[in-house]
């Protein structure tokens, strides 16, 4: 697991901790020094700790004027024993609605397991960007994390398809990937 790197090529960018608004303003990175671990296993110093202990992520790039965020996600999202949701939304998520950010796309590749245990944080984090024209997308997730959020009845709440887990989404710039995200949802919606 140390070896998996949060996506960096979107860097030039955006970077969080140059960010005034982002909850990671002023962090600093070690590229060599690994002190964060999922269990017993280290991983790469650039993830960011957001208070999960098996959970980790990156908010790879911020676009106040689209009101959107791309996050990528590393780790066990555990809301059973942890709570990540409640984590993950009030100090997260809440920083960024604050802020204007209601289109959260979710990069769930190196998601490894997810248990669900209610769906209030989930439904709060809905309804507080809804009326916006906001949406919660979940891309590229293993096929029984899908399966695990489905159970959960976490597809009210946060966009969950197969048709989302096959995006190369590296091979766009992150503003036209942005785009799109919006142009699959309104064609999905139409």
């Amino acid at each position: 697991m140390q070896d998996i790197e949060p996506y960096w090529k979107w860097r030039d960018f955006y970077t969080a901790e140059e960010d005034e608004k982002s909850p990671f303003f002023g962090r600093e990175y070690s590229e060599f020094q690994y002190t964060e671990k999922i269990y017993n296993y280290y991983i790469h110093p650039q993830w960011d700790f957001f208070g999960s202990e098996t959970l980790y992520l990156k908010l790879i790039y911020c676009d106040y004027k689209k009101n959107a965020a791309v996050i990528e996600f590393i780790g066990e999202w555990n809301d059973c024993i942890a709570n990540d949701i409640m984590f993950l939304k009030r100090d997260f998520i809440d920083v960024l609605i604050d802020n204007g950010i209601n289109k959260f796309i979710l990069i769930g590749e190196n998601i490894l397991e997810f248990f669900g245990a209610g769906n209030d944080y989930y439904e709060e984090w809905y309804e507080d960007i809804k009326d916006d024209g906001g949406y919660i997308i979940a891309i590229n997730l293993r096929e029984h994390i899908m399966e695990e959020m489905y159970q959960s009845n976490i597809h009210q709440y946060i966009n969950i398809n197969k048709t989302y887990n096959d995006i190369n989404w590296r091979k766009y710039k992150p503003f036209h990937f942005i785009n799109y995200i919006d142009d699959l949802l309104i064609k999905l919606i139409a």
